[in-house]
């Protein structure tokens, strides 16, 4: 009984192939057209990124030349032409590559003094390179010059993107100061206090997995502020 029951099964498994062969075979045809368009593209991608990196340390290389020349005159139109030249690079990269461009252009516009641009450039690094472990230090920097410019409480909005981006910033302790000390410079002593304390706990040698540069320092420094707000 159960070898007949096998044996119907097989039979309308045949029939069922025999009757829609054709479409079987288009799908299958299709299956692999579609596997291989997506090896395709995923090799024409990488391609493309490693060449997109490869142009953008070219270009690195040649801010490095004029890193210390920014805002000399004498080098402005070398300065200019880089700039023109990173951003058109910017304006067509994603990922590492853009990300890494649109930073060069905002340390180009930090060095000129240029707070605004810079902090657009920045954003525009995190924004590009949200996927890699530029994003936070591109945050971190945005709220430098958003400072600059006594934009305090947007650059508490950075500093929290930055230690709360998905890749790990190697100063997020120093950064969760900063958002107390901006918290306390608009009086808003609640959420100072808030900010400071977070240092205290979120890098605690019980809680962080591996100790950051000066994480010492800054909950020091919280500390010495937590017993100056809470004795007022």
């Amino acid at each position: 009984m159960q070898t007949n029951d096998y044996e119907n099964i097989g039979d309308k498994i045949n029939n069922f192939v025999q009757k829609n062969r054709k479409g079987i075979f288009i799908a299958f045809g299709l299956f692999i057209l579609l596997f291989a368009g997506l090896i395709a593209y995923f090799l024409v991608n990488d391609h493309q990124n490693k060449q997109a990196i490869a142009e953008v340390e070219i270009l690195n290389d040649e801010f490095d030349n004029l890193r210390y020349f920014l805002d000399d005159e004498y080098f402005a139109e070398d300065v200019n032409v880089l700039l023109s030249k990173l951003e058109v690079f910017a304006g067509n990269k994603k990922g590492f590559a853009g990300s890494k461009a649109w930073s060069l252009i905002a340390h180009i516009h930090s060095g000129r003094k240029q707070w605004k641009l810079a902090e657009e450039a920045w954003v525009k690094s995190a924004d590009t390179g949200a996927k890699t472990y530029l994003g936070p230090i591109a945050f971190f920097n945005a709220a430098v010059c958003a400072e600059e410019q006594g934009k305090l409480e947007q650059a508490i909005e950075y500093l929290q993107q930055c230690v709360s981006h998905n890749f790990d910033f190697p100063d997020a302790p120093r950064a969760q100061f900063n958002i107390g000390r901006l918290y306390e410079q608009l009086g808003n002593y609640p959420m100072a206090l808030i900010a400071y304390r977070a240092v205290l706990i979120e890098w605690s040698l019980d809680r962080s997995e591996t100790i950051t540069p000066n994480m010492h320092i800054w909950q020091n420094l919280a500390r010495n502020q937590i017993i100056k707000l809470e004795s007022r």
